[in-house]
C-alpha cells in the first residue's frame, strides 16, 4: 500500500489551516454544502500542486512554454502523485478538434490508411500499387513454360542526346540490345533506330521453365535501377505483348500519378492532408439570401435588402432605386413577390448595376477592421465545401480506401459500427500483419469509447458540440486509454447533467481508473456516488467563513456511525423538508402529469411554441410543443439529444425568427 497523501496547514481561500491524510488508490468522495471549500482543497490545491510538481521537474528551456503555477496556500503536501484533472464541462471551442483527434483514435486512423490503404484511380477503377521486383515475378510466374519472355526498360527519347550518344551509352554500360517499334536489334549495329520516341533497352531474355525466377528477378531489378522505376517485359518477342512495372504510384492503366500516401496524408489539420478549398474545416461561409433579406415581406422601398439600410449606403440606395426603374422592377412590392428573375439580378447584379453580393465580396480587402468582419458575418451562413463535400480532406485522399471504405467514410460510422467494420473488413494476410499494430492500438480506443457509453458518437463529430457529460466521458475515456498509474484524478462533480441512468456507468468508470492503482478523488454532491465511495471526506459545516473545515474523513463504514450532515441524508435521519400539506415528490409529478398547470385542471388555452422536423445531428424528424410562460423540464440519458433540441435548434430557429 503507498503511502498516504497528506496535507499540512491547508489555507486556499476559505480553509482554516486544517491537516488531511488521504488514502491513495482509492475512491475518495470530497462532499459538503456548497462553498464549504471542496474545489479549494480538490482543485486550487492537490491539483495545482501536482501540476506545479511536474512543471519544476522540467528544463528551463520547456518552462518557458508553460503557465507558471503559483505554490499553493499550505505549509506542506506530502507524497502527492501527478494529477489529472477532468472537469464537468466542454471547453472546446475549435472546429478543428474532433471526438477522434481528441481521443487519437484519427491518428491510428489516419497511420492504418498510411500503412495498408489502397489508392483507386477514379478514371478507371483500377486499384495503384507500386510494383516490386518480388510482385513482378510474381505476376510474370504465371506464364505459361516456354512462353518467352524480353525484359526491358524504357528510355524515353531526350532533344538534346543524339542517337549517337545514345548508342555509346548504352554500350559503356554493357546493354547488348534493344527494341524499337517491336523491331529488336544489337545495339552496337543500332544506327537511325535509337532516334525514336520511346527506346526499350533490354536487360535479358528468358524463357519461362524450370528454375528462371532468379535470374528474372536480376534482369527486373536492373531494368528498375535504369529505367527510374519503370520496367516492361516483352510476352512471346520483341513484338509481343507489353506488360508494364513501375515504382511509382501512378495507375498502370491510364497513367495517372497520384501522391504517396502518409499519415499527414488524411490529417485535416495538416496543409499537406487539409481540402484547399476550405483550409480542412469542411465548410465554407456563403453569401445567403435569407441572411440579405431577413424580413421577405417588405418592400424595396422599405428596405428589404438589409445590407443597404444603414445612412452611410444612402447612395446604394439611389442606385438601387435607379436600376428598377430601368429594368421594370417594382420597389413597392415585397422581396418574396418578386420573380426569381429579378431576385437573382438584385442579389448578384445586372449590367449597369452592382448587386449585393458583389457588394460584399468588394468589402473583403476590408476585413483587416472588425466592424467590417462582423458586417459580412450577419449575411452569411455556413456551406459544405463543394470540393471535399465536408470531408475536410483533399480530393486524392479520398481515392484511397480501406476495406473498401475511404477515411472520411470510416469517420463518419458510430464507434461501434466502426469496431465491427474494421474487425470484420476484407483485408490481404498481409495488410492485416503490417497493420496489425494500428488495427490493435485504433481498436483500443474504440473500445474504451464503448465503455464509457459514447458508442453512438463518429469520429468526425466537432468536439464543441458534445454536451457536458460527454465531454467529461470524453477526459475518461482518454484516462483509461492512457493506462496510466499512480495517479490521482480530480473530478469536479461528475454527476452533474447526468441522467439517473448514467450513474452506474459511471461508477464503473471511477472503479476502473482506481484498480488501476489510481487515486480518484471526486468532488461531488450525489448520494449515489458518495455511497459508492471508499473513503468519504466533508468540508462544512457551513459555506464561506462558516466552512472550510474537515467535518468527517473516513470509509463507509464510520461515515454511517457519524453525526455528519451526509451521514445524516445517506441514513435516512434527515430528508429535505417539506412545507405543511405538501404531497411527496411522486405524488406531485404524477399531479402534474394528470394536470398540465399543475394546479389540477386543464389548460388547453396556453399560447404554445411549435418545433417541426428538427433534424440535427441525432435528432429523427423531431416535433415538440412547448407551453409558453410555463417551466417546461427536457430529459433523457447523457447523448439522447437534448442540447441539440434545446441550444442548437430551437433556441437558434428562434433567434433567427427574431433577427436577435
Amino acid at each position: 500500500m503507498p503511502a498516504p497523501l497528506r496535507l499540512r496547514g491547508a489555507r486556499q481561500h476559505n480553509l482554516t489551516g486544517f491537516d488531511l491524510e488521504l488514502p491513495r488508490g482509492r475512491l475518495i468522495a470530497l462532499t459538503g454544502v456548497s462553498g464549504s471549500g471542496k474545489s479549494s482543497l480538490a482543485l486550487d490545491t492537490l491539483h495545482v500542486e501536482g501540476q506545479r510538481r511536474y512543471v519544476e521537474s522540467l528544463s528551463a528551456y520547456a518552462k518557458q512554454f508553460l503557465d507558471r503555477l503559483d505554490r499553493p496556500d499550505i505549509d506542506a503536501i506530502e507524497n502527492v502523485p501527478p494529477t489529472v484533472a477532468i472537469e464537468p464541462r466542454n471547453p472546446t471551442l475549435s472546429s478543428r478538434s474532433t471526438v477522434g483527434t481528441a481521443t487519437e483514435a484519427a491518428d491510428y486512423l489516419r497511420l492504418l490508411f498510411a500503412r495498408i490503404g489502397t489508392t483507386r484511380c477514379p478514371d478507371c477503377g483500377l486499384d495503384v500499387q507500386p510494383d516490386t521486383v518480388e510482385t513482378a515475378v510474381a505476376r510474370l510466374a504465371r506464364l505459361p513454360p516456354g512462353t518467352r519472355v524480353h525484359v526491358a526498360f524504357p528510355l524515353p527519347r531526350s532533344v538534346r542526346l543524339g542517337g549517337e550518344t545514345v548508342r555509346e551509352n548504352l554500350i559503356a554500360l554493357g546493354f547488348v540490345r534493344a527494341i524499337a517499334n517491336g523491331v529488336e536489334f544489337r545495339v552496337e549495329e543500332a544506327a537511325g533506330e535509337l532516334d525514336v520516341p520511346e527506346l526499350l533497352v533490354v536487360t535479358d531474355r528468358l524463357i519461362v521453365g524450370g528454375d528462371w525466377t532468379g535470374r528474372l528477378a536480376d534482369a527486373l531489378a536492373t531494368a528498375f535501377r535504369h529505367g527510374e522505376g519503370e520496367a516492361v517485359a516483352r510476352l512471346g518477342g520483341a513484338a509481343g505483348e507489353t506488360a508494364r512495372f513501375t515504382r511509382s504510384f501512378r495507375c498502370t492503366g491510364c497513367g495517372r500519378g497520384f501522391p504517396r500516401p502518409s499519415p499527414a496524408f488524411f490529417s485535416f489539420n495538416n496543409p499537406y492532408g487539409a481540402c484547399a478549398r476550405c483550409r480542412g474545416f469542411g465548410n465554407l461561409l456563403e453569401y445567403h439570401a435569407d441572411m440579405i433579406a431577413p424580413d421577405p415581406s417588405l418592400t424595396l422601398a422599405a428596405g428589404a435588402l438589409h445590407p443597404w439600410n444603414a445612412p452611410r449606403y444612402a447612395g446604394r440606395r439611389r442606385n438601387l432605386a435607379a436600376f428598377c426603374a430601368r429594368a421594370g422592377i417594382p420597389v413597392d412590392r415585397s422581396f418574396q413577390d418578386l420573380g426569381a428573375r429579378d431576385r437573382e439580378r438584385l442579389l448578384h447584379g445586372d449590367r449597369g448595376f452592382e448587386g449585393v453580393i458583389p457588394f460584399l465580396e468588394s468589402l473583403v480587402s476590408k476585413k483587416y477592421k472588425a466592424y467590417v468582419r462582423f458586417y459580412l458575418r450577419r449575411y452569411q451562413k455556413q456551406a459544405d465545401c463543394p470540393d471535399c463535400r465536408g470531408a475536410r480532406l483533399r480530393p486524392e485522399a479520398l481515392y484511397v480506401h480501406l476495406g473498401g471504405a475511404s477515411v472520411a467514410e470510416l469517420s463518419a460510422l458510430p464507434v461501434e459500427r466502426l469496431r465491427s467494420f474494421l474487425a470484420h473488413a476484407h483485408l490481404a494476410t498481409r495488410q492485416r500483419a503490417v497493420g496489425a499494430l494500428a488495427l490493435a492500438e485504433l481498436d483500443s480506443r474504440l473500445e474504451v469509447l464503448e465503455q464509457v457509453g459514447l458508442g453512438y458518437l463518429t469520429l468526425d463529430r466537432l468536439t464543441r458540440t458534445l454536451s457536458g457529460g460527454e465531454a467529461q466521458r470524453i477526459g475518461l475515456a482518454n484516462a483509461l486509454g492512457a493506462r496510466l498509474t499512480d495517479t490521482l484524478y480530480v473530478l469536479d462533480e461528475p454527476s452533474v447533467g447526468l441522467h439517473a441512468a448514467d450513474i452506474q456507468l459511471l461508477l464503473t468508470i471511477l472503479r476502473r481508473l482506481r484498480d488501476r492503482g489510481n487515486t480518484v478523488l471526486v468532488v461531488e454532491h450525489d448520494l449515489e456516488v458518495i455511497a459508492a465511495a471508499d473513503w468519504v471526506v466533508e468540508l462544512g459545516p457551513g459555506a464561506g467563513e462558516h466552512g472550510g473545515r474537515v467535518v468527517f474523513t473516513g470509509d463507509q463504514r464510520a461515515l454511517l456511525a457519524s453525526d455528519c450532515l451526509t451521514a445524516a441524508y445517506l441514513t435516512g435521519r434527515r430528508e429535505l423538508p417539506r412545507r405543511p400539506g405538501a404531497r411527496s415528490v411522486s405524488a406531485r409529478v404524477r399531479g402534474s402529469l394528470a394536470s398540465p398547470n399543475g394546479r389540477g385542471g386543464t389548460n388547453g388555452s396556453r399560447a404554445a411554441l411549435f418545433l417541426e422536423g428538427a433534424g440535427e445531428r441525432n435528432l429523427r424528424d423531431v416535433g415538440v410543443r412547448i407551453p409558453l410562460g410555463a417551466i417546461t423540464a427536457v430529459t433523457g440519458v447523457s447523448g439522447s439529444g437534448k442540447s441539440t433540441l434545446v441550444t442548437d435548434t430551437l433556441y437558434r430557429a428562434v433567434a433567427e425568427r427574431l433577427q436577435g
